[in-house]
């Protein structure tokens, strides 16, 4: 089956694997509530010019600028930052002008109610890009406010910063089962049998 239209009406999971110290990525985590998420490609133009006049040119996506709201949990939020508690007394953790997060990969599965299918997202290489931020607080609120958090999905090992898989139209039911988890360049790539 090839879907041909996904309209998006919800998002219903969201995942982040967190970098370690030795340069391996950790078993996916739930990353919380999203209730927005948006990216935008920056691009980087090459140009023939002839005088004055562009004549020809062409345009890549370097890096995609992703932003997210949502609820996350605390240890999320800590590890995103880079918060720590070296030095510090049990329960006390801080940021200052040396914290600096892990990079991380991210996922989600964007719902399309019209049709029953879900769509598989990630971004494969990740770092905040936005710096350290608080909710915002206020007082006696109806609505609790969500966090905003901007990073930038870089180009992997395969030159790729963007991944996607409708559910109806992938064959491997282990993909579908690891996205969260598990995801990584080795889950998606076709392995040439011979």
């Amino acid at each position: 089956m090839t879907v041909t239209v996904f309209d998006t009406t919800d998002i219903s999971h969201a995942g982040i694997r967190f970098k370690q110290s030795d340069g391996t990525y950790g078993e996916g985590t739930d990353f919380g509530l999203v209730g927005t998420m948006e990216g935008e490609g920056e691009v980087q133009s090459v140009q023939k010019m002839q005088g004055a006049r562009i004549i020809k040119q062409k345009s890549k996506t370097t890096k995609i600028a992703v932003t997210v709201s949502g609820h996350i949990p605390v240890q999320v939020a800590r590890d995103y930052f880079g918060m720590t508690n070296e030095k510090l007394k049990a329960g006390v953790y801080s940021a200052g002008i040396n914290t600096l997060g892990k990079d991380f990969i991210f996922t989600v599965t964007a719902v399309n109610d019209f049709e029953g299918n879900k769509k598989l997202m990630a971004f494969p290489n990740c770092s905040n890009s936005g710096g350290f931020k608080i909710t915002p607080l206020e007082a006696a609120v109806e609505e609790v406010a969500m966090l905003e958090l901007t990073f930038d999905s870089l180009p992997d090992s395969a030159d790729q910063f963007y991944y996607e898989a409708i559910v109806a139209d992938t064959t491997d039911p282990t993909l579908v089962e690891q996205w969260h988890t598990n995801f990584s360049r080795e889950l998606v790539e076709l392995v040439e049998t011979v």
